[in-house]
């Protein structure tokens, strides 16, 4: 089976990704008691007022968006893996992936039902095309720890960005024996198809091509995640985007992101609020919009629904400016 190296240069020195990391919390997180109808304007406003966007996003979005890992869609999906493992063990999509599956075979037919339904079959959905929508006009980047591809299909350039976490569509070695990943959307294409009793054939068992080990999906989940080139030129791209616009009227837009890893996008875009004047921060959480009370003015934390946020966020941005 093909699948496509998406690197083949000699990796260059690595991009210290722990120059984005910061591990100091809030010590004055509060939930705004602004209504939100003035909690839009404000947002609106230091949106339409900013030099450029900086997006931070994590899994909150998606879910807001549709792509929801539990409840329906995870049961009508998996009912077969449900029943074949046992529900305690399959509660939803990402616990699912955990799973100690018992084979190879076994791991692919989880996992290539699972990259179809949230990266291959779905179309570009409303909120991310919203998003785009609100930011086309001004310099931009991206940094998520999504894994859906949502961005780009979306339509955001690929320099625009940083994607920490992994993709859905990649493999690599799954003992990182060289830092390399693969493109293999056509082979979960073929696995889907092929799929008999949650499992794969075992001559689709994908294996490493340098050290015929097991392969695994290109997801940071443990010590063997792959930094590869793209992903070390990505990290280079946000920071010097960081750098090109320090001095510049800057909003950090963040949507979805919580407390599982907070130390990604959450603290570092309070950080970088704390460490620039004319930085901002806009947070959509549909219950985790806290933001430290000591940024007043330059922080709106909207706990709602993100669609519905991004909505009136977005109407509210087109009444007296055109972008």
């Amino acid at each position: 089976m093909a699948i496509q190296i998406l690197n083949s240069k000699k990796q260059a020195k690595k991009v210290d990704f722990m120059q984005f990391l910061s591990g100091v919390p809030a010590r004055d997180y509060v939930f705004q008691h602004t209504p939100y109808e003035e909690q839009v304007r404000e947002a609106a406003a230091l949106l339409k007022s900013a030099d450029a966007v900086i997006i931070g996003a994590g899994a909150g979005l998606s879910t807001a968006a549709g792509l929801n890992y539990g409840g329906k869609r995870f049961t009508d999906n998996f009912g077969k893996f449900i029943e074949k493992y046992g529900s305690a063990a399959m509660t939803d999509m990402y616990s699912a992936g955990f799973y100690p599956f018992p084979s190879e075979e076994a791991k692919w037919g989880y996992w290539s039902k699972h990259t179809y339904l949230n990266r291959i079959e779905p179309e570009a959905l409303p909120l991310y095309l919203m998003i785009y929508d609100l930011v086309n006009e001004k310099p931009h980047f991206v940094l998520t720890t999504n894994v859906d591809h949502q961005f780009w299909k979306a339509g955001f350039a690929d320099g625009d960005i940083f994607a920490t976490q992994g993709d859905y569509g990649e493999i690599q070695c799954a003992r990182g024996c060289h830092d390399k990943v693969y493109d293999a959307e056509e082979m979960f294409l073929e696995m889907n198809r092929a799929q008999k009793d949650c499992e794969i054939p075992s001559d689709m068992v994908p294996r490493c091509p340098v050290c015929g080990g097991n392969m695994a999906m290109h997801l940071r989940c443990d010590q063997y995640f792959v930094e590869d080139e793209h992903w070390n030129e990505a990290a280079g791209r946000y920071a010097a985007f960081l750098q090109e616009h320090q001095k510049d009227k800057v909003v950090l837009l963040e949507l979805g992101v919580g407390f599982n890893t907070p130390t990604i996008i959450r603290f570092p875009f309070e950080k970088l609020v704390r460490e620039n004047d004319k930085w901002s921060l806009v947070r959509l959480n549909l219950r985790e919009a806290v933001v430290p009370e000591s940024f007043h003015k330059r922080a709106v934390g909207i706990n709602e629904d993100i669609c519905r946020s991004m909505e009136d966020i977005r109407k509210e941005a087109e009444k007296d400016v055109v972008w």
